[in-house]
């Protein structure tokens, strides 16, 4: 099954509120996609909200561990069926003591192919195991997605991968989970082939309208985007200006409470520098376009590129993203496991990966890493190149976000390196430095300032010479195993 929309409703997408008229009517459609739209209720769904204790919303816990400084685990975690996706979640709960519970949403109801999500769980039910790489949430339906909310004591998040989420979320939102993840960019480019970007800013509108809905309600809801893009060797810079651009989007539709997701490069101070100034950055574009008022928090992903598959180094990769995030002050950290250089983890292996990161984060509490010269150049330089291509985007569509989007990846403009998509030029070209932070090797179409790029080819050129060889691919592909390998730099074997 293919997502409904329309090429009219896609027509004439633009970065503007929609009306409560315009949201209903695309809401009909959207409920028509699969028999479980019919028991979404929305006065009943805020009811049950209303209901539900503080401590089981994301959104309020992410106010609270804001205020004192706290920062949160959530691992990642999707099976087929029901009770054993309670069964994983209790586990998390009880044995990891993660502060927010996932759901991972199944590879076919990313695409809405719900017939065949369905023969999935099907064959799950037949054999009792999963046979999908997530929960088919659109095929259990509001009334089972609400045993997994009232079976668990911890808020949920909603882990999508999907271009359009749309019925995803009115089902998921309706049982009671209260984050929902995913944006326009950040669930296309990485994620697909050739869909059109238009096509997945309109759903993605549709699911901000809709958060936006049971906010006007008086229901708080919490909308992280992925941030994490194609997982590894992300200059901060191109991060920091997505999650602007997709921010940016979100609260004109009525968001209050956005998350920037960010990629963890291994770089401390890098990775540092960025957790703090991705917000500071994100609070100056939204006051200039009249939205002052978000609470704006940070979600940092552990490693997300190739892990070794020795336990013990493995848990030392963990560690390391754990700390990183809390001395960074990041308000959420995701979690990995020692499976991941294997397959699926455990329930047992993940719940021992959230351990690792608690203890770590709970050892170093509230220290933080000082605000050094170092730190504070590299946060000058991530916001200043954020700014140069979130202002050339913007520029582009004459002030329209969405517009500019679109225009901006058909230029190269924006462009996400080691991403699958036809509509994503792929020339930026990223490779550590000597030191180990992420650089441009060759920055594309990227409108940076000149000054920019010759910092970053002086970078790349001392590392060249610290190894004697010449600034190319090679060093790259040598970054991308470098961790599995035992290292930070892809340092070439002597």
């Amino acid at each position: 099954m293919e997502s409904s929309i329309t090429a009219k409703m896609i027509k004439n997408v633009k970065n503007e509120r929609w009306s409560e008229e315009d949201f209903l009517k695309v809401r009909k459609e959207t409920l028509a996609q699969w028999h479980t739209g019919q028991e979404v209720d929305l006065d009943e769904a805020i009811g049950y909200h209303k209901s539900m204790p503080d401590h089981k919303n994301v959104a309020k816990m992410l106010a609270r561990a804001l205020k004192e400084g706290r920062t949160l685990v959530q691992p990642r975690g999707g099976v087929a069926l029901v009770d054993a996706q309670i069964e994983l979640l209790l586990e998390l709960q009880n044995q990891g003591n993660a502060d927010i519970l996932p759901t991972t949403i199944d590879s076919y109801s990313r695409t809405q192919r719900y017939n065949e999500a369905q023969h999935g769980l099907e064959e799950s039910k037949r054999l009792n195991r999963s046979m999908l790489n997530g929960l088919p949430a659109v095929n259990h339906g509001v009334k089972e997605c609400r045993r997994i909310v009232d079976a668990v004591d911890r808020p949920l998040c909603v882990r999508t991968g999907t271009s359009d989420a749309r019925l995803l979320a009115e089902v998921t939102i309706a049982a009671g989970y209260t984050d929902f993840l995913g944006a326009g960019i950040d669930y296309n480019i990485p994620y697909t082939k050739n869909i059109p970007l238009e096509v997945t800013l309109f759903a993605w509108q549709y699911v901000d309208r809709l958060v936006s809905y049971y906010e006007e309600r008086g229901i708080p809801l919490n909308r992280e985007q992925y941030g994490a893009l194609s997982g590894m060797l992300l200059p901060p810079g191109i991060v920091a200006a997505i999650a602007v651009l997709e921010g940016l989007l979100a609260v004109e539709q009525g968001v209050k409470r956005y998350a920037m997701g960010y990629p963890q490069t291994g770089h401390l101070i890098q990775d540092v520098a960025a957790l703090r100034a991705m917000p500071e950055l994100a609070q100056e574009y939204f006051s200039r376009a009249g939205h002052p008022d978000i609470m704006i928090t940070t979600v940092m992903h552990q490693w997300m590129g190739a892990f070794p598959p020795d336990e013990a180094q493995a848990f030392g990769v963990i560690g390391y993203g754990a700390a990183t995030a809390a001395l960074a002050g990041a308000t959420q950290v995701i979690s990995k496991t020692t499976h991941e250089a294997i397959g699926i983890p455990t329930k047992e292996a993940n719940a021992a990966g959230v351990r690792t990161s608690k203890q770590i984060i709970q050892m170093i509490e509230k220290q933080r890493y000082p605000e050094t010269p170092e730190v504070r150049a590299e946060m000058d330089f991530i916001k200043r190149e954020a700014r140069a291509i979130a202002d050339k985007v913007i520029d582009m569509g004459n002030g329209d976000v969405a517009v500019g989007i679109v225009h901006a990846f058909a230029s190269g403009v924006l462009d996400i390196p080691f991403t699958p998509s036809l509509r994503n030029v792929n020339k930026a070209i990223p490779v550590r430095d000597d030191s180990g932070a992420v650089r441009w090797l060759d920055p594309g179409n990227l409108p940076l300032p000149d000054d920019v790029k010759a910092f970053h080819k002086e970078k790349v050129a001392e590392r060249a010479l610290a190894e004697s060889r010449e600034p190319s691919y090679e060093m790259t592909v040598d970054d991308i195993y470098a961790i599995n390998r035992g290292k930070l730099i892809g340092r070439p074997e002597v």
